[in-house]
């Protein structure tokens, strides 16, 4: 598995074999993680945190690779989900 993939799981505390809802369209199962923000093509492992990383199916990956208002949308449902989260742990 990609480091990023697991950074991704055990944050979210999820396995590889759990149905993972995909964060754009919010129907079909994510099957791919997204970089909000591209880790270019050297792969900087700065860019692999719980924060840049959403899951995705394989037509809502592509919508935010190439539109950035689509991109900055699931942006904004992930920081959103992250905000939840740390008020369940406080």
């Amino acid at each position: 598995m990609k480091k990023y993939k697991k950074i991704f799981f055990d944050f979210w505390g999820y396995g590889e074999q759990d149905f993972i809802l995909c964060m754009g369209c919010e129907k079909a199962e994510a099957v791919d993680i997204h970089h909000l923000s591209p880790r270019g093509s050297g792969g900087s492992k700065h860019k692999d945190i719980p924060s840049n990383l959403a899951p995705v199916c394989r037509s809502c990956h592509w919508k935010a690779e190439t539109n950035k208002e689509y991109n900055e949308l699931i942006q904004n449902k992930l920081h959103e989900r992250i905000t939840k989260k740390a008020w369940k742990i406080i």
